[in-house]
């Protein structure tokens, strides 16, 4: 060792020891109490940011469930208005929007009437709906069953094409069209 540091350790011992003393204690102290807590802050800082973006997405998905419910009360409106101001409210309704408008339209459109079939299915207490099927035979031109489709699709009777077909008939004969409709009524009279 330096002499001359030798001999400054000694004459300044009473100061020296107590300043090594001092920062051991210094370099203690963080090692057992400040370097845990700065870890144990970092954590909870980061479990703070965790808690925050997990608050986010929940308010985000709250908000969805919310538009949920309320485009879920939206449809259940349109659809009870649907049923009150579209549906015919029982099974003689439907036979009064089918039985009247069919032959008119059929008349309006310049074809001839072959024959109908009219089905109603069993009704079934635990829907809300029945359903009345119509099976129609026309003859005429291309042009008038084709008006005659174009009339009935524009009605406002609630009238829907199931299913059809057109036959050419033989030399001059007119074309066939075999016409399946269906109707909806409600069973129930609480306008559900």
């Amino acid at each position: 060792m330096n002499p001359l540091l030798k001999r400054a350790l000694v004459e300044n011992r009473a100061w020296i020891f107590p300043l090594l003393l001092a920062l051991l204690a210094n370099v203690f102290a963080y090692l057992i109490l400040v370097r845990p807590l700065a870890v144990k802050s970092a954590g909870a800082a980061d479990r703070a940011l965790e808690a925050a973006s997990a608050l986010a997405v929940a308010e985000k998905v709250h908000l969805a469930a919310q538009g949920l419910v309320s485009g879920k009360m939206q449809a259940d409106e349109e659809l009870k208005a649907f049923y009150r101001k579209v549906l015919p409210s029982d099974l003689a309704g439907a036979r009064r929007i089918t039985y009247a408008s069919l032959p008119a339209l059929v008349r309006k459109a310049r074809v001839k009437y072959e024959g109908r079939t009219t089905n109603v299915e069993a009704v079934d207490k635990e829907k809300l709906l029945g359903k009345m099927s119509i099976r129609m035979v026309l003859q005429g031109n291309y042009e008038g069953l084709r008006q005659f489709i174009y009339d009935l699709e524009r009605s406002p009777e609630f009238v829907i094409i199931d299913d059809l077909s057109m036959v050419e008939g033989k030399g001059n004969e007119p074309l066939t069209l075999t016409i399946n409709l269906s109707t909806y009524y409600r069973l129930r009279s609480d306008g559900v």
